[in-house]
């Protein structure tokens, strides 16, 4: 019974950590949007066409979105100038607490919201972080679920190999 037990929850994890990695988003152009900014102006995904785009799909009570959110904005602070974009969404219901969390980061680029979720379902958020890098061209390239210290080395090595495309 136990081993039972044990493989089920195995299968389940393999599924979920499967369901995770594939996004099925990769190679295809990215879903347009347009969501009210931190700013109060709307800002559309389209607009950045040209660019190399970032998208990173946050929330307050996620802890490694609040460890990850000042390393995004050293890259998007460094790399900003040479047509990179980053787009930060966030999926609260509420955006007063996500202003006091960009201010309290000291987080500098542009910051959307989402709290219908209907962006982050067009990109299949199913946990937080995702980050998601975007050519020129409005291909999805990249998708990352999760964060964990060091994952800014592999978004750097990509941001600059797309910007040199």
């Amino acid at each position: 019974m136990k081993i039972r037990k044990f493989l089920v929850g195995l299968a389940f994890s393999v599924i979920a950590a499967t369901s995770l990695a594939s996004s099925g988003l990769e190679g295809r152009p990215a879903p347009d949007f347009a969501l009210k900014s931190s700013s109060g102006q709307n800002l559309r995904l389209s607009e950045h066409r040209g660019e190399v785009v970032m998208v990173n799909f946050w929330a307050t009570w996620c802890g490694p979105c609040r460890q990850e959110m000042p390393l995004l904005d050293e890259l998007y602070s460094r790399y900003q100038r040479v047509g990179f974009s980053l787009l930060g969404v966030n999926i609260d219901d509420n955006s007063s607490k996500a202003m006091n969390m960009v201010s309290e980061l000291g987080v500098s680029f542009p910051v959307l919201f989402d709290s219908r979720k209907e962006v982050s379902k067009l990109y299949e958020v199913e946990a937080m972080p995702v980050t998601v890098l975007i050519d020129r061209e409005g291909t999805v390239r990249y998708v990352h679920h999760g964060y964990k210290p060091g994952y800014e080395e592999k978004y750097l090595d990509q941001i600059r190999s797309l910007l040199r495309e």
